[in-house]
């Protein structure tokens, strides 16, 4: 009984733990030298098209994409509706 009431109290730990939760919009690879160049107002195109889901990356690995909304409460922000949740990778090596 106290193992559960331990695993319990490990468990909320964990939870508390901070993660970095990033939406990647796309991403471009470019030479310094035209990176350099960039001033007000340059694009840059990135790999995504208009439509397609954003990648939702907690420390560093995908875990799910969704699309790009405005947050009802406050239209001057932007949030993600997740369509899809990425499971872990697989290991085809292992049929």
């Amino acid at each position: 009984m106290d193992e559960k009431l331990g695993g319990a109290r490990n468990l909320d730990s964990i939870l508390r733990i901070p993660v970095t939760i990033q939406v990647v919009l796309g991403s471009a690879t470019m030479p310094v030298a035209n990176l350099m160049k960039l001033g007000r107002g340059a694009i840059v195109p990135l790999d995504h098209r208009v439509g397609e889901p954003v990648d939702v990356v907690v420390n560093g690995r995908i875990i799910a994409r969704g699309e790009v909304v405005v947050v009802e409460d406050d239209n001057s922000r932007f949030g993600i509706s997740l369509t899809e949740i990425v499971g872990p990778p697989t290991n085809d090596l292992n049929g």
